[in-house]
C-alpha cells in the first residue's frame, strides 16, 4: 500500500499498480503541494527510484509516485488519464493513439540499458549466442544445451546436455517488444512471432514459463538450472545471473553493459517525436539487446499545478538524473538527444491557473 505523508514529500512507490491507481487523487497537494502518479515500466524501475529519491530532498513539496508493473499497464492507465505520466520501453502504435483520451502524447526518452540473456548453467561459465542460434532457442527449436547450433558459438566450451527452459514475460512488456523485435531482424525465418508488448508464446511448439516483470523473469531463471530469459540488466545484476554475450551487427559478442547500451545509442536515429531504435544498432563495440525507455505524457496538461510538476521533474532528470543513470544500471543518453529533450519540455501546454 501506499503511505499518506503528513508532510509531502516524494514516494517511490514499487508497488502494484492497482494500489497506486486506488491512491491517486487522495493526496493532490494544496497549499503549494502538487503530486504526480506515474505507473509502467519495470524495466525503468531502478533509474526512477534513484531519481525520485534524489529529486525529493530538494522538492519536499511534490510527491512523485511510481508504481512499477509493465509498459502495457503503464500506456493503459494513461489513456484513461488515471495516472499523469506512464513508464514504458515502447510506444503506442499509430491506431491506438486515438484512444488516450488526453489528446496528443510528448515522448520524453530518459535512459537505455541492456536487455540481457541471463541462463543458469553453473559449469557453463561464459557462454556466446549467435542472433540465428538465439532465435532458435526461443522460438524452442534448440531444446538442450549441447545443441550444435550452440556448440558452434562456444569453441572449445564443455556444454551440458541439459534440457532448456524457455522464460519469458507473462504481461503486456515493453521488454518483450524491443527482444522479440532483436529476433524478428536477426533471424525472421525461425522467430515467426513478430514483436510487440505480446506475442503468441502458445503458438510455439513446447511449453514456455512466464513471469511477471523483469523480476519475475529473473526469479524463473534463479531457479531452474538449464533455464534461459530476457532481463533487464539491473534485476539480472540484483539476482546475480549469469548472462550471456550476444552477436552485435559488428559480428563481435559483446557483454550486457551500460557501455554497450551508450554504444548503441550513439548509433541510433532519433526521430522528431523523439522515438529511437538502437536495436542491433551498428558499431563494434554495440550491446545489440539495448532497449530505450521513456516517460509518456499528455502534451495540453489537465492543470497549472500538473503541468508545472511534471516540467519540473522532468527537468530535473535531464540535469542531475542522468548523473544517476550508471550507478543504477542504466547508460545516460548522449548529449545532443538531452538537448532535444530539454527542448521537448517547452512542448507541454501548461495553464496559466
Amino acid at each position: 500500500m501506499i503511505a499518506t505523508l503528513k508532510r509531502p514529500r516524494v514516494l517511490v512507490a514499487v508497488v502494484g499498480l492497482a494500489a497506486l491507481l486506488a491512491a491517486c487523487g487522495s493526496s493532490s497537494g494544496g497549499s503549494g503541494s502538487s503530486t504526480l502518479d506515474g505507473g509502467g515500466s519495470s524495466f525503468q524501475k531502478n533509474f526512477d527510484e534513484a531519481v525520485i529519491s534524489a529529486y525529493a530532498d530538494k522538492n519536499p513539496d511534490v510527491t512523485v509516485n511510481y508504481a512499477a508493473s509493465s509498459s502495457g499497464t503503464g500506456k493503459s492507465a494513461l489513456q484513461t488519464k488515471t495516472i499523469d505520466w506512464a513508464g514504458s520501453d515502447s510506444l503506442p502504435k499509430p491506431d491506438e493513439l486515438s484512444s488516450y483520451q488526453g489528446g496528443k502524447l510528448l515522448y520524453f526518452p530518459t535512459v537505455a540499458a541492456p536487455i540481457t540473456v541471463s541462463y543458469n548453467l553453473p559449469s557453463v561459465k561464459t557462454l556466446k549466442l549467435s542472433g540465428d542460434t538465439l532465435a532458435k532457442i526461443f522460438a524452442l527449436k534448440i531444446k538442450k544445451w549441447n545443441d550444435p547450433a550452440i556448440a558452434k558459438d562456444n569453441s572449445g566450451v564443455s556444454l551440458p546436455s541439459t534440457s532448456i527452459t524457455v522464460a519469458r514475460r507473462a504481461d503486456a512488456s515493453g521488454t518483450t517488444s524491443n527482444f522479440t523485435k532483436f529476433l524478428e531482424q536477426v533471424d525472421p525465418t525461425d522467430w515467426t512471432l513478430g514483436h510487440g508488448d505480446t506475442v503468441n508464446w502458445a503458438s510455439l511448439p513446447g511449453t514456455t514459463q512466464g513471469g511477471t516483470k523483469n523480476g519475475g523473469v529473473a526469479q524463473i531463471v534463479k531457479g531452474k538450472e538449464g533455464a534461459v530469459g530476457y532481463v533487464d540488466l539491473a534485476d539480472a545484476t540484483g539476482s546475480k545471473l549469469q548472462t550471456a554475450e550476444i552477436e552485435n551487427k559488428a559480428g563481435k559478442f559483446v557483454a550486457p553493459t551500460v557501455e554497450g547500451a551508450a554504444a548503441a545509442v550513439a548509433g541510433a536515429k532519433l526521430s522528431p517525436d523523439l522515438s529511437y531504435d538502437p536495436i542491433n544498432a551498428a558499431g563494434p563495440n554495440a550491446y545489440p539487446i539495448t532497449s530505450p525507455t521513456w516517460i509518456l505524457a499528455y502534451a495540453t496538461q489537465p492543470s497549472a499545478d500538473k503541468g508545472n510538476a511534471l516540467k519540473a521533474f522532468l527537468s530535473y532528470i535531464y540535469t542531475d538524473g542522468e548523473g544517476m543513470a550508471n550507478a543504477a544500471g542504466y547508460a545516460p543518453l548522449p548529449a545532443s538527444v538531452i538537448a532535444k529533450a530539454q527542448a521537448q519540455l517547452n512542448k507541454l501546454q501548461i495553464p496559466t491557473s
